[in-house]
């Protein structure tokens, strides 16, 4: 009939046939989007990660290790000198306080205060023209007693036809004036050359005390010249350490000015007298000038007072403790090693290393990197770098 299906649909066969159909398109379905899903991980894996606002983005990094600047000097071998430390006080081996030795105008000042100067450069000149014509005027005072001597003796050569004698010469001479005449003439050519002032030595303008065209008069102040370059220190040495000091022991000194500049010299010389009073005496010490030490300068001065030869020494601002234990950082590899020592001697600046008590062996090795600066808050193994002193920040 029509509008009616036909009866093989309404069967048991038809109706397993569709469940069946509809299972299978429930599983394609299910695979289908187990595939998006994976296909949407993989993408979301692959995009760049997004941190939520405020969150810091170093922590989605990892760490880096960081180097810490450090400045280092090497151990080494040598003599350990045990000093007396002691104060003092800086004076120039040479300080000329140059005057006038003749009165007259100044013409010319060719020198300031801090210029250096070499031994004979000129420093001032007076007006030459009055002292040329007093040497002028001298010079014809001779030649007229020349004249004199002449006439008192030669006529009665002629006559004689004999020379006059040694009495006969020396009695015109002084009836002439001549001898006189010619020391005039010296004092005049002397004078002349005082007037023109040069440096005695080497040195350094320390003041000028005059100007071009002042008036001056003999034995006024002109200028001083100071010797830079030779230097002495006069340091106090009390009445107990004065028989450990040595001439010709060496001297380091440092000023509060350069602290980390020293200097060094030589015990040149241990006074006799002790002063009553302060119960010390003096020792000199010579040594040459560095362009830090000035005159007058106060200065820390330590004397070698005995020397202990051929010893392992570090610099003892690179000895620390921990628990109680000395230790030295020993740069290895960009690493901070730290070595336990055995302390000897110091001398406020090296530090001996003694062998170990068990092995005898010297724990630090001659050249190795020791750290001076940077290494109080070190820890075994850190990783550093070395800079120079002036580098650190």
């Amino acid at each position: 009939m029509v509008g009616e299906h036909p009866s093989f649909l309404h069967g048991p066969h038809y109706m397993v046939e569709s469940r069946a159909r509809v299972w299978r398109v429930v599983a394609v379905a299910l695979v289908s989007l187990a595939i998006v899903g994976c296909k949407k991980a993989d993408a979301t894996n692959d995009a760049p990660k997004t941190l939520p606002p405020g969150f810091p983005a170093d922590t989605a990094k990892p760490a880096t290790t960081i180097a810490l600047p450090v400045t280092v000097e090497e151990a080494r071998d040598g003599d350990l000198v045990l000093s007396i430390i002691t104060s003092g006080q800086v004076r120039a081996e040479r300080e000329s306080h140059l005057k006038a030795e003749v009165g007259g105008t100044v013409h010319r000042v060719a020198v300031h205060p801090g210029q250096s100067v070499v031994k004979g450069q000129l420093l001032v000149e007076f007006d030459p023209r009055p002292f040329d014509l007093i040497a002028r005027q001298r010079q014809a005072e001779v030649d007229r007693a020349q004249l004199a001597y002449l006439d008192l003796w030669l006529p009665d050569s002629i006559a004689t036809g004999r020379g006059p004698g040694d009495e006969r010469k020396r009695a015109a001479l002084t009836r002439s004036g001549l001898e006189a005449a010619r020391l005039n003439l010296e004092q005049a050519k002397l004078d002349r050359e005082r007037a023109t002032i040069t440096a005695p030595f080497d040195g350094v303008i320390d003041r000028v005390e005059v100007s071009e065209g002042e008036r001056i008069a003999a034995g006024q102040s002109v200028t001083t010249v100071v010797d830079m370059l030779h230097l002495r220190i006069e340091a106090a040495v009390l009445e107990h350490d004065i028989p450990v000091i040595r001439e010709g022991g060496v001297a380091t000194v440092s000023s509060a000015a350069s602290p980390n500049v020293q200097a060094h010299g030589q015990i040149a010389a241990v006074l006799a007298i002790v002063d009553s009073t302060t119960h010390a005496g003096r020792a000199y010490v010579r040594l040459t000038g560095n362009g830090v030490l000035r005159p007058g300068m106060s200065v820390d001065v330590r004397l070698e007072a005995r020397r202990l030869p051929h010893r392992r020494l570090v610099p003892k601002k690179a000895v620390i403790e921990r628990d109680g234990r000395p230790l030295v950082f020993v740069v290895h590899n960009g690493r901070a090693d730290w070595v336990y020592i055995q302390r000897g001697r110091d001398n406020g600046v090296d530090t001996e290393v003694l062998p170990d008590s068990i092995t005898n062996e010297l724990p630090i090795k001659v050249g190795d990197q020791v750290i001076t600066q940077g290494h109080l808050t070190l820890t075994h193994q850190a990783p550093v770098r070395v800079v120079k002193k002036e580098d650190r920040p």
